[in-house]
């Protein structure tokens, strides 16, 4: 055995911090890398030590092997954890850690680089016996549609090295086909450095479920039972759970049998999930091994347990699996949701911005695995989730209600987040009664399902709490005429008046102080007795409820979270301040990014539907569309130009048809 004295994870945000914590817990001294935008993040103030990797996008930083090498060189760390994403599943990084004489936490480079090529693994997988779905690789000279109609249509365009639901896309007909290949190659290329894609047969609305491997260098090969992945966006999970509610204990032997199957036919070492699609029949299919430690492990520790770093160090070092690994259990069920900075009403766009409040509140059997804390930074350079927040029940109703709950409890304020979605999902009745496949959110429309809980009545509670909190602030910053109360007045037909705004819908809020009774009236529509203050919390009355809302001030934004919803309210001028309007015609950037592609110029007549720029955001590539025909008449926006949200990138005039 080699023990591991000083480890350096080449990675950033919460799975940075996940492993600090156990490789701490086990004597093991430790190292963070990180960009430019990263310098301030919690990951590197939680490590011993830290190396700056100068740049900004993960190409010039995380995954740049040579810069990582050397920064391990330079700290003297004798051991790399890749956490997932970058460089995990990269076997030309394994070998260079392995040739620097430093140990690479995962499998041994050859069983990546087999696995490595999706193609490959499904060769390898259907000869060891493993159930596959057909897939043909497809190249520049390939003829897409002889390619796809060997499978059938409809097909899944699918990047050959790589995961995390980026390189994908969907296509239905041959209209489709060709621009779906160009996009998954484009946004596999800047994900993983290999454009490589390849075509596979698409089944529609399957379960999507996983089987947790390890394996050490003993030879012994385990699983950790399955887990469910099937809420999905964008082909990426959203919520994770452990059991799977469509796995009884027959289908888990079969499921967990070819998952060692194709382990042992690896020779595998490390940890690793053999992915399946399931379908309504029980018939499943393989999809891919990953060949690293998965976003979602910690449902798998809360059913077992188990610590599943820790036992990836230790086999690292050499040891052999230990018998809680080899026998363990499931005990209740576990719950994962994904918290992510993006907005689920405008179609999943990315968000960026500083985080003002970060605050999730962590009861039994909640744990919270996060890459953030107040005051940090969202940059359009990475994957957009905040937080992993997972919670554990001895059933499964009661885990959905509670990570339900803690979520709605939770005050995230300067980011736009998907925590409605996944709070909606929680409860929905379909959830709840198991029925959980990857077409859930296609059959709910996740706008709707996403849209803020925040109704007219609740509007008027948090309007009137921000009204008062504003009043406290002005009570304990006063230092003259302190026997004054604001509020009053000694003409009673001149209340105070504070107009906000919120999501586009204007609320007035008027108040008299009368012998110390503060009375509150939103809209003419309902009243508010106040009960108590501060600029933080108020506690209000209203028709026989009593309510304590928290109450969060930045300037003219408030930011109120109570009643069980959250808002942003803005604090209306008195006086109009004039607007600056964009030519019309204009098409605005829907999150900050980088431009990738300019598709017209002026002059250029497009249809609706058109596409006229790409925008690159957080690994992944956004269109942006032509709402109707007409013709360019100004591109405002060059290549590889960064831009703001609500920078202009297209002027486009209508044209009569």
């Amino acid at each position: 055995m080699t023990a591991i004295s000083k480890l350096l994870v080449a990675n950033r945000g919460e799975i940075a911090r996940r492993v600090f914590r156990t490789a701490a817990a086990m004597g093991i001294a430790t190292v963070a890398v990180c960009s430019d935008p990263d310098r301030e993040a919690p990951f590197v103030a939680e490590a011993d030590e830290a190396v700056a990797l100068a740049g900004s996008t993960p190409g010039e930083t995380y995954l740049d092997i040579g810069r990582v090498i050397d920064a391990a060189r330079r700290s003297g760390a004798d051991a790399i954890h890749p956490g997932y994403g970058f460089l995990s599943e990269n076997a030309t990084f394994a070998r260079a850690c392995a040739e620097a004489g430093i140990t690479f936490v995962g499998p041994p480079p050859e069983v990546i680089e087999r696995m490595g090529s999706k193609l490959a693994a499904k060769e390898l997988m259907a000869a060891a016996g493993v159930p596959v779905l057909p897939g043909v690789r497809v190249g520049g000279g390939d003829d897409l549609d002889d390619a796809a109609a060997q499978i059938g249509w409809p097909v899944l365009v699918k990047a050959a090295f790589g995961g995390g639901g980026r390189g994908m896309r969907i296509a239905r007909s041959r209209e489709e086909l060709a621009e779906a290949v160009a996009s998954a190659a484009r946004e596999a290329g800047s994900a993983f450095g290999d454009a490589t894609v390849f075509l596979e047969r698409f089944v529609t609305s399957p379960r999507h479920v996983e089987v947790q491997i390890f394996g050490d260098a003993h030879g012994t090969v385990i699983h950790l039972f399955e887990r469910e992945c099937s809420i999905q966006r964008r082909y990426q999970k959203i919520i994770e759970e452990c059991p799977s509610p469509a796995v009884g204990p027959e289908l888990r032997r079969a499921l967990t049998g070819a998952a060692v199957t194709a382990a042992r036919a690896l020779g595998y070492i490390g940890a690793g999930t053999v992915e399946f699609v399931l379908d309504a029949d029980e018939r499943f299919s393989f999809l891919e091994v990953n060949t690293r430690l998965q976003v979602e492990h910690p449902v798998t520790e809360a059913v077992t347990g188990l610590d599943l770093v820790r036992l990836q160090l230790l086999v690292a070092e050499g040891a052999p699996l230990p018998a809680e690994a080899i026998d363990a259990r499931i005990s209740g069920h576990a719950i994962q949701a994904r918290l992510y900075a993006e907005d689920v009403p405008g179609g999943f766009l990315p968000a960026s911005g500083t985080i003002r409040r970060f605050d999730i509140p962590a009861g039994p059997g909640t744990r919270i695995d996060a890459g953030y804390a107040d005051g940090s930074t969202v940059s359009t350079f990475y994957d957009a989730l905040l937080a992993k927040v997972i919670a554990w029940a001895p059933t499964r109703l009661e885990a959905a209600s509670s990570l339900a709950a803690t979520l709605e409890a939770s005050r995230i304020h300067g980011v736009t987040t998907n925590r409605d979605l996944l709070v909606a999902t929680l409860r929905h009745r379909e959830f709840r009664a198991g029925m959980t496949d990857t077409g859930f959110l296609e059959r709910h429309d996740a706008a709707r399902l996403g849209r803020s809980p925040v109704t007219a009545d609740i509007r008027r509670w948090h309007a009137a709490a921000a009204a008062m909190a504003q009043r406290a602030e002005r009570v304990a910053a006063r230092r003259i005429q302190r026997a004054v109360r604001p509020g009053w007045r000694n003409v009673a037909t001149a209340p105070q008046r504070v107009g906000y705004e919120v999501d586009g819908t204007p609320v007035e809020v008027v108040y008299r102080d009368r012998g110390g009774q503060v009375v509150i009236t939103v809209d003419d529509a309902a009243s508010f007795e106040l009960v108590g203050s501060s600029p933080a919390s108020v506690e209000l009355a209203s028709a026989g409820i009593r309510r304590r809302i928290a109450v969060d001030r930045d300037g003219a934004t408030v930011h109120v979270d109570g009643a069980g919803a959250s808002s942003t309210l803005t604090e209306r001028a008195r006086f109009g301040v004039p607007e600056v309007a964009e030519a019309a015609g204009s098409l605005l950037a829907p999150m900050p990014g980088s431009v990738i592609r300019v598709l017209v110029e002026p002059g250029t007549s497009v249809e609706a539907g058109a596409v006229l720029v790409v925008l690159e955001a957080m690994k992944m590539e956004h269109a942006v569309r032509a709402p109707r025909p007409g013709i360019v008449v100004e591109v405002p926006v060059a290549l590889g130009q960064q831009v703001d949200a609500g920078s202009v990138l297209v002027v486009v005039e209508d044209v009569e048809r």
